[in-house]
Parts: C-alpha cells; structure tokens; sequence
C-alpha cells in the first residue's frame, strides 16, 4: 500500500507566528504528532510519505503514487482539510481523515467524500481500520468504546519530518485532564482520567529525536502536564539524570493548570528537568465567571500570587485568555489587561468564547435555544464573534476584545511587559531557559530583531536599546530568551491589525472608534437566531 499522509495548512491565527518564524528562518511552530503516531501504527511493509502543508506542499507526483489519502486536522485547519478531500475523491483515490475535528464532527468529513474515518484516538482504531481494509470493506466509521492504554503508544515516526523546518519538537506524555471546564472539549476528547506514558516510553522519544540529531526546544503537548502529579513527579525524576547524562540536548515548554503554584516540589523538578515555559490557562481574573465556566481550580488561589510563583520558580508564562462567559460584567477587556499589565505576562493569547462541539457549553446552550442557526458545529478562530447568542451584546464583547489586543500588544508596551517577566524570572543553573535554536538560524534571527527593532523603528528604537542594556547588567543568562520575546514581538504587531480587520468586518465598524447606536439584540444575532 501506497499511503500519502497530509498535516493541513493554518490560516494567521495568534499561534501561527507567521513574521517571527519567516524571521527565525524556519517554517512551522510545532510538528503534528497525532499522525506521526498513526504512521507508526501502520503496516511496517507499507510505503509512507508525509507532507506537513505549513512546512511544503507535497509535489502533485505524489498524488498519483499513493493508493490512499490520509489527512488529519483541527478545526481551524477545517478550509485545507475539505480542499484535500475533495481533490482525493475527484482522483478517484481513498481518503482516510482522523484527528480533533472529524471526531467532534464526523458528518463534516463524509459530506466532503471522507471513505474512512478514523475516530477518537488511533490506538484502538487504526487496527480497527486496517482490518477493514483487510477484508476489502469499501468505507467505513471507526470509534473506540473506551479510552486506549497510552503506555502501548508507539514512538511517533520523527524520521518523516523536515526536523529543520520546525521551531520546535513535539513529544506527549499524558492524555485528558481531570477538570471539567464547562467551554473545554479536552475531556470530551480524551477523558477526565489522564492516562499517562510509562517513563521509558517518554525518554525512549527523547532518545529518538537525540538519535535523529535534534538539539533544541521540545514543546510537551500534554493538554494539562500536571493532571496526574503522582507520575508527573515520577517521570521528572527519571527525566533530570537522563538530560543530564546526555548533556542537556532539549529544553521543555508544556501547558499546565493554575494549581501548579501549589506545588513548589513539582516547580522544582520541572527547573531541574529543564522546563523553561508554561501555558497556563487563566481565562480570566473575573472569579464569577470562573464559577459560571466550572473553572474552580483558579479559584483557590490568588491568580497574580500564582503567577507570581511560577515565574520566579524560573518559568517564562504564556497565558490564555477568555472574553465572552455568561454575566461577563462590562469592562472585562480592561480587567484583563490590568491583569496582564500587574503579572507582566509577556504573550497574553486573548480570544471570544467559542461553543465547541460535544461540550458542556455547547449542550446548555443548544437546550437554552441559544446557538446561532449557522453554527452547525463549526466554531472560528481568535477573531471571530460567539457562535451563540451572548448575555451581553456581542458587539461590545468583539470591541473590547480588539481594543485590549490592540493596548496589550502596543509595541512599547509589549517590550516593557517581556522585560519586566524576564526580571522577574529566576535563573535555572541546571540549563538555558529559551528556545534554542541553531547557530546560523540564531544570528539570522538576531540581525533581523535588530535591524527592525533597534534600527529601523523610531517609535521603540531608544527602549530596545535601554533594556537590552538593563538585561544584560541585570540577568545576563536570560538575554537570549528576552530577545526571543522581543523578536515575537513583530508577529503580534501584525496580528493585532488582523485581528482589527476581521472583527471589524464583522461588526460593521472599526472596533476602535466610537461605535454607532446598536440594539441589545445586533442585526447579525437577529438573522442568525431567527424567528421565535
């Protein structure tokens, strides 16, 4: 069998870091891991290629070589994910698609052409497919009844990737997460109980990739890394002689909750182990919004204290979050930015609130009557209005969420926020905290921040060079991971005007002028809601 294995593109969203990738000299954030993994599950004597489409398109002679298409997408790669089926079934190929948005929305994916689908997670349901094939079926649903043990989880094929093309490796150690956020399609996808690896598994990825030649920053996809802290603990416990035998090759970044703060033995180890950042989901500092959005977990907690904490512990924080809950009081976009502007949280992803599929939130506000008519399940990006009706207007929630983009990611301000968070920040004397990179891509990247920021721009160029200064007087091992903030600092400059632009058309007007008269209920929620 002939396999062609397809990774969709990304449009411009917050994550895409389209200007500081291209300045960086690479092509994509992260690899996809999810079919690297489904690739190790295939047959051994099967003829594989893959072609990450934000990394290079795959040429047209691949096409005609496979027997079999198979592509997997997140929701936001929905428009690519459609073409790529669409132009398989019209060369009369079969398709096989898996991945988050097939399996929140399957009827999609077969509306398009789809023949296979490969649902929920590859473990149990690959085998599932091949048998089919096996037997000649033609077409065919595949899910899984429970959830797969991850600790029988291949090493993910890492020699199909261009590892060059990538800012960052991509490894997993736990699936799901044991909270029961209300908007979260996590544990609708991979469950409340987080299934962990066994620690050989996870070192023997690292030994592969160390094998392949990698050297660098290694993103740990795990939606919640401290969900199960029993073996988390374990597993940094065996991670921190590994790095140190092998000489420390990779650093870490992962995304965890809030209670992290609670646990300076865990914060310890994972400096230890090498983590040199962390996503952690906020959402928002409104404690009443918390409630409505079962988010207790930053309650318990003083949110700025935690953040605090962490930082110090010697971690760089990326934070999301929310605007949109139910009984969001007015003003919450300047709640957050005072919020971002007390923590100094350098990269603050902030978004509208989106009903996905299959969720809690999704169910209450399909039996509330409140999901827009055109929702069918599809839900947009960062910049794009609630696919429901809110409780408050939603054209003052898409102003206020441009005008906080808009203030958060002023130049000078973002600058002053990435050098306050790297102050702040405790040295880590086991490994460098930054996203390595290789020497030529390294100065490549550093010409270019320089020439554009300490050079070209006369609206910052007397800050850039006054904190790089202070920076390195004050924590010289840290001058690299500010500079790389500060070279991120020019997707978010573009992404701001995107983000401008896209709600703007939207609402009918430039979010940030003065808005005309509206109704309580906006022509748009009107004409979507429909007559009751």
């Amino acid at each position: 069998m002939n396999a062609l294995l397809l990774y969709p593109h990304f449009p411009k969203t917050f994550w895409s870091f389209d200007r500081f990738l291209e300045m960086a000299g690479v092509k994509a954030f992260i690899p996809p891991l999810g079919i690297l993994t489904v690739a190790s599950l295939l047959p051994p004597d099967w003829n594989l290629r893959f072609h990450d489409r934000n990394v290079a398109e795959e040429p047209e002679a691949d096409w005609h070589w496979c027997d079999l298409v198979i592509v997997s997408a997140m929701m936001v790669q929905r428009e690519d994910f459609h073409h790529l089926i669409r132009k398989a079934v019209g060369m009369g190929k079969k398709v096989a698609v898996g991945g988050p948005y097939p399996t929140s929305l399957p009827e999609h994916a077969l509306q398009s052409g789809a023949d296979y689908l490969i649902l929920d997670e590859g473990e149990i349901t690959v085998p599932a497919f091949l048998a089919a094939l096996e037997l000649g079926e033609p077409d065919g649903v595949f899910r899984a009844a429970e959830k797969p043990d991850v600790s029988l989880s291949p090493v993910p094929r890492y020699d199909l990737l261009q590892r060059e093309a990538y800012l960052m490796m991509a490894v997993q150690f736990s699936r799901g997460c044991p909270f029961n956020c209300e908007f979260c399609d996590i544990i609708n996808l991979y469950g409340r109980k987080p299934r962990t690896k066994e620690n050989h598994q996870l070192l023997a990825e690292l030994q592969t990739l160390c094998d392949l030649g990698w050297r660098g920053s290694i993103f740990m996809v795990d939606d919640n890394f401290i969900g199960n802290q029993h073996n988390v603990k374990r597993l940094l416990r065996d991670l921190i002689p590994w790095m140190r035998e092998h000489r420390y090759p990779f650093n870490f970044f992962t995304e965890a909750s809030v209670n992290l703060a609670e646990q300076p033995e865990l914060l310890e180890l994972m400096a230890q182990a090498g983590f040199f950042g962390v996503f952690l989901g906020i959402e928002t500092p409104d404690q009443d919004s918390l409630a409505v959005t079962r988010k207790q977990q930053n309650t318990r907690h003083p949110l700025v204290e935690a953040c605090r904490t962490i930082n110090a512990a010697g971690l760089v924080i990326y934070a999301g979050f929310i605007l949109g809950f139910d009984g969001e009081r007015s003003g919450a976009g300047e709640r957050i930015e005072a919020f971002v502007a007390e923590t100094a949280i350098p990269q603050p992803m902030l978004g509208i609130l989106q009903a996905l599929p299959n969720t809690a939130l999704w169910t209450r506000l399909e039996q509330e009557g409140r999901l827009l008519t055109n929702a069918d399940g599809w839900c947009g990006d960062q910049n794009t209005l609630m696919n429901f009706v809110p409780t408050r207007p939603s054209e003052d929630i898409g102003r206020e969420y441009v005008q906080a983009l808009w203030r958060m990611y002023e130049p000078a301000t973002y600058l002053e926020r990435c050098l306050r968070h790297c102050l702040a920040i405790t040295p880590n004397p086991h490994c460098s905290q930054q996203i390595n990179y290789p020497l030529a891509k390294a100065i490549r990247l550093m010409v270019r921040l320089v020439w554009s920021q300490g050079v070209r721009r006369a609206d910052i160029r007397n800050q850039f060079w006054r904190q790089l200064l202070d920076m390195g007087r004050q924590k010289p091992r840290l001058l690299a991971l500010y500079l790389s903030l500060c070279a991120a600092g020019e997707h978010f400059w573009e992404y701001r005007l995107l983000a401008r632009e896209r709600l703007g058309a939207q609402l009918g007007h430039d979010p940030l002028l003065p808005p005309p008269t509206v109704a309580a209920v906006s022509p748009r929620e009107a004409a979507l809601v429909g007559a009751e």
